[in-house]
């Protein structure tokens, strides 16, 4: 990896049905060997779901409910120090803790077999939304993994 300068962060382009970046990054996030207009068909049936289910109006503002509950705030990174590695915490900044929750939600929806991606990722969605599933799951092991290492928070960089 080069050190010689920072990765330069790419806007990510709002979908044409909503007008939400937010859809549109979970887009990406769905989408596999460049097929977009798949990913997208996945995500609008996917939230077609959604919205049959809960039966609240606005999936976006649903997704932004489930996104809340599966970002983590805080996470564990390998530091070594003296010979010894530590598990350090540290904050995570706001666009990787949505990258994260989004990763978490799509690797969740395809381990679950038997089902299509748009009904695993409705379902995922839905559990991220009422606080239950992996998703809310891994975020806990995540947060209760950084509260262990607290002692090592002063190796901090």
């Amino acid at each position: 990896m080069s050190r010689r300068r920072r990765a330069v962060k790419r806007a990510i382009k709002p979908d044409a049905r909503y007008g939400s970046s937010l859809v549109g990054h979970l887009v990406n996030v769905v989408m596999r060997d460049g097929k977009k207009t798949l990913a997208e068909r996945i995500v609008y049936a996917s939230f077609e779901r959604v919205s049959e289910k809960l039966e609240k109006g606005d999936p976006v503002n649903i997704l932004l409910g489930a996104l809340e509950n599966a970002r983590p705030r805080l996470e564990v990174k390998s530091r070594r120090v003296g010979g010894a590695t530590y598990q350090v915490p540290l904050e995570i900044p706001h666009q990787r803790q949505e990258s994260l929750a989004f990763r978490w939600m799509v690797n969740a929806a395809n381990s679950r077999k038997g089902l299509p991606m748009r009904e695993a990722l409705a379902a995922e969605i839905v559990d991220a939304y009422n606080n239950t599933g992996s998703v809310v799951k891994k975020k806990e092991d995540t947060h209760k993994m950084a509260q262990s290492n607290r002692a090592f928070a002063h190796l901090r960089w």
